[in-house]
């Protein structure tokens, strides 16, 4: 399925509830329950899960085409930058999408 075909049927029609497209995109993409504590392990205010969630679409639009959206979140998720965007108690995640997107494609944090 491609990123616009998902768009469409799923998220920009609203036509079905986001848990009831989460689960399907869990299932679909194999996700395994896990321990994904990151906020317990913060010690100031954590971002709402819609604001991680733009970090992470712009990530996705920035490095990847529009072929396999499902592969694309797959990995960006499971990088290594994701877990460093997860540390809430570094400033990562503030940086402007452009630092994030070379980030990604150097495969290191940037100077």
């Amino acid at each position: 399925m491609t990123w616009k075909e998902y768009i469409t049927t799923r998220m920009f029609f609203h036509c079905e509830p986001i848990e009831k497209v989460a689960d399907e995109f869990i299932e679909r993409s194999n996700i395994v329950n896990g321990d994904y504590g990151y906020v317990s392990k913060c010690i100031y205010s954590v971002p709402g899960y819609w604001d991680i969630a733009k970090v992470f679409e712009r990530l996705i639009e920035d490095c990847f085409d529009e072929e396999n959206v499902f592969e694309a979140i797959r990995e960006v998720y499971a990088s290594w930058l994701a877990t460093k965007i997860y540390n809430f108690n570094s400033d990562l995640y503030y940086q402007p999408r452009n630092y994030l997107r070379e980030c990604y494609k150097q495969g290191m944090i940037l100077e």
